[in-house]
């Protein structure tokens, strides 16, 4: 592999430590982290795991970058059937894979992590997730899509049967090639903090936890449609229409996380969303760097925030009238960023943690 090439996969990943991905182990070589993981000699049965639509792996690389999963980084390469294309995964081990573990699946914001904009980058959470016997699972994809199947192709936004994948076509395929106990929980944060609701409720008994932070869990009344609007549109230069249909759609209401609340019963729950004004990481160096980086996410950031709020107190009272119990974490402050999801996430993590039985 040319170093060109192996630059292009990181820029495509990601992944912060490009350089360090210029070389990756053989299987059953590299460091003695990936020589105690038995994934690392099994590259022809990863090469066999398929899901019932055929579904399968296509490429795996390892790579040793001590910055990421103290060495334990995984890039695979999953074929979608329902999509025709690779979507590559970051995948980090738990330090301990003496005996079958959990998965945690932690989704991206608005651009799928197509933009960079992702947990490694932009958090320290994986190395804070490293010890937590857990293997974190990250698709990069889907931007703007929420992660839901299209009812046809976006001339911008392509072909996107995100639910399909997420839900049928790769489970099986994790658990297989990762050796998984077959516990699952799943997090998001922005556009996906509609998903990760969104898709416990389409698929009941995959996930045993569900983290939503800062997301709109509302889709089909006026303050949720032009949120979904907003970023598909807006963002992404997508059609709604191809998504769900026209705003007059049963489509909207069958994929609104609020209306369909009771379906996430014996999901354990955790749902955040600052208020949209500034807090502590919206000024000095913990802000975006640069005066209209300060700016953009005091005003926009505040914007989004604050309509994340609405849905996440409409969700609150939907799911009280259910007698359906979740953690709730609405600070006085917030703005729609990425230190404060950081901060979410590992408030959340006893929340997503407990029903998989680890700590």
């Amino acid at each position: 592999m040319t170093s060109t090439t192996s630059k292009a996969i990181a820029a495509r990943l990601g992944f912060v430590a490009a350089m360090t991905l210029l070389a990756f182990p053989a299987f059953g070589g590299g460091s003695a982290a990936a020589a105690s993981d038995p994934i690392y000699d099994k590259q022809d049965v990863l090469a066999k795991v398929t899901s019932a639509d055929g579904s399968h792996i296509s490429r795996v690389k390892f790579f040793q970058d001590p910055t990421f999963a103290h060495g334990r980084g995984i890039a695979l390469y999953v074929y979608s059937a329902a999509m025709n294309k690779d979507i590559p995964l970051e995948i980090q081990r738990p330090d301990d894979v003496s005996k079958p573990r959990p998965v945690l699946y932690l989704l991206n914001g608005g651009g799928g992590g197509e933009d960079g904009a992702i947990w490694q980058n932009q958090t320290n959470v994986m190395p804070w997730l490293a010890d937590k016997k857990v293997n974190v699972v990250t698709p990069i994809g889907g931007a703007y899509s929420y992660y839901t199947d299209w009812i046809r192709p976006d001339p911008v936004l392509g072909v996107n049967e995100w639910k399909t994948f997420l839900t049928e076509e790769l489970p099986p395929i994790i658990n297989a090639a990762l050796g998984t106990n077959g516990k699952n929980s799943i997090a998001g944060l922005s556009m996906s903090g509609t998903s990760v609701l969104q898709l416990p409720e389409q698929a009941p008994g995959l996930y045993e936890s569900a983290a939503a932070y800062s997301g709109c869990a509302q889709t089909s009344d006026p303050l949720g449609q032009a949120a979904v609007r907003f970023l598909v549109e807006g963002r992404g230069r997508g059609n709604t229409d191809n998504m769900w249909g026209p705003p007059t759609d049963p489509l909207w209401r069958e994929n609104d996380p609020v209306i369909h609340a009771d379906k996430l019963r014996g999901v354990t729950l955790y749902i955040s969303s600052g208020s949209g004004l500034p807090g502590k990481y919206d000024v000095g160096p913990q802000a975006d760097p640069g005066p209209d980086g300060i700016v953009a996410q005091i005003t926009v950031g505040g914007g989004i925030e604050a309509v994340t709020r609405v849905c996440s107190l409409n969700l609150q009272k939907r799911l009280n009238e259910l007698d359906i119990p979740a953690t709730y974490n609405f600070p006085p402050s917030g703005t729609h960023s990425w230190k404060y999801w950081q901060d979410d996430l590992k408030d959340s993590w006893p929340v997503i943690s407990a029903p998989l039985g680890i700590e």
